[in-house]
């Protein structure tokens, strides 16, 4: 077993390290705002990008992102998480720029080209770019973490999850909201600074593509950042390197070999069952983060200062506060740094949820609706992090963390492609099959989840005790 209680760090070493991972954790959550931008867009554009397109050019970019994990998981674990994530930035923010410059194009310039395959190709760029971000984050951080720290670490990794999802819809909404003729509610103050920086308010066309430019500016002052403050192991900040206990215990001194860590990781029927539950965990989150605006703009026709549209990433990023803490508080307070048990209980809940969404759907107060749509995403994100952003780097260990994290977030960015593709034609012919094709998904999820109930990892020097 791993030990019973996590190394006693001093204060110096929290501050740095909370300067370490806090700086990192928001250029992953500027990465989301860049990454789901899209789905705002699709919202500005309307017919001119049809719900089916949408799922083509998502389907495009999430199936690209599962696949370059093959690549970036175990090239992250050669070259160091800072360099991962200082890769991955520069990539999204040009994709930002580029898929801009495209909206431009079509909106101002009336470039004839085909939506779908452009936005499909540099999407998918974009995402290439972005599946760098996870690895990164996971990488450098089960060198600062204990395992038994990692519990709370997993709520944190869900709260910076929303976060980003926060920036992506609610900054991504007020942006769009800014640069539009005619703005359909009083904007605030830094939404008027936008409009009047953009000149927003002397054109004629709405000017969707600052939804793109701005997180592209962004991503480019935290890349400035994190070069100067981001560390791949305490040494390199001046501390001393400590056993985390994880799955790579006994081990600091082994060279790196792909031909190991691969063998590690793909033998592993631990990650093999996690990443079988997180293809679930990517339909629902998506299947249910990215529909619902759409849904609340074409079917329920809440208008755009409505609170469950303007404020959807708000109600996200809390829905990830509450279930990232919970779900780490719960792993290791109660259920002894166990995550199974964490995501049996959340799948269960998915379930019920689900099973409540296709009863509400058309409810004439579509506050029903948003509340349990709301419930589910504090589940799915909670499951998410614990398992994404935890339990990768528990069963790869140090050394494969990378690759363990490919792995993991590959899968749920299979699941999101799956999701997308279906959803997209599945809610054009009719949206009453939007909740009962979730449905499946949360019972799948909770009975792979029962299945790893007791599962703790064990390195080498464990094993030698």
């Amino acid at each position: 077993m791993a030990d019973p209680m996590p190394i006693a760090h001093s204060r110096e070493f929290r501050i740095r390290r909370f300067w370490n991972w806090f700086p990192l954790g928001l250029s992953y959550a500027f990465l989301y705002m860049g990454r789901y931008n899209l789905t705002v867009s699709k919202v500005a554009l309307g017919d001119l990008m049809s719900k089916e397109a949408f799922g083509i050019i998502f389907a495009a970019g999430t199936i690209t992102y599962a696949f370059a994990f093959l690549i970036n998981g175990p090239l992250t674990d050669r070259i160091g998480g800072k360099r991962g994530m200082l890769i991955g930035m520069t990539g999204a923010a040009i994709a930002n720029a580029l898929l801009g410059i495209l909206t431009y194009g079509i909106r101002n310039s009336g470039w004839q080209l085909d939506l779908t395959l452009t936005f499909s190709i540099i999407y998918a760029m974009n995402m290439y770019f972005q599946s760098y971000g996870a690895v990164s984050i996971v990488k450098v951080n089960a060198s600062w973490f204990h395992v038994r720290e990692r519990g709370v670490f997993g709520g944190i990794f869900g709260i910076l999850i929303s976060l980003g999802i926060y920036f992506a819809f609610d900054w991504g909404f007020a942006i769009v909201e800014a640069t539009k003729v005619t703005p359909g509610y009083e904007l605030s103050f830094v939404q008027g600074l936008i409009r009047s920086l953009t000149g927003a308010a002397n054109t004629s066309i709405d000017q969707t593509w600052w939804v793109f430019f701005i997180p592209a500016m962004i991503l480019g002052v935290m890349l400035i950042i994190e070069l100067i403050l981001l560390k791949d192991v305490p040494s390199g900040a001046g501390f001393e390197d400590f056993d985390t206990a994880d799955a790579s215990s006994g081990e600091e001194d082994a060279p790196f070999s792909l031909k190991d860590i691969l063998k590690k990781i793909f033998t592993n029927k631990i990650l093999i069952t996690i990443a079988f539950i997180e293809f679930c965990t990517g339909v629902l989150r998506n299947g249910i983060m990215h529909w619902y605006p759409i849904f609340a703009k074409e079917v329920l026709k809440l208008s755009p200062d409505h609170f469950m549209r303007e404020r959807w990433g708000l109600l996200l990023m809390l829905a990830g506060v509450i279930g990232g803490m919970t779900a780490g508080f719960l792993s290791d307070k109660v259920f002894g740094s166990r995550r199974g048990p964490v995501a049996a209980l959340l799948y269960g809940s998915m379930f019920f949820g689900a099973v409540l969404m296709n009863f509400l759907l058309f409810n004439n107060n579509p506050l029903y609706l948003g509340l349990i749509v709301v419930f589910m995403s504090v589940c799915v994100i909670g499951t998410h992090g614990m398992l994404s952003g935890t339990s990768t780097m528990d069963f790869g260990g140090r050394k494969a963390a990378g690759t363990a994290v490919g792995l993991i977030d590959g899968f749920v960015y299979l699941g999101t492609g799956f999701q997308s593709l279906s959803l997209g034609y599945l809610t054009t012919a009719n949206w009453s099959y939007w909740p009962p094709f979730l449905i499946p998904f949360t019972v799948i999820g909770f009975l792979l989840a029962v299945r790893i109930w007791k599962a703790m990892p064990t390195g080498k020097k464990a094993a030698v005790k």
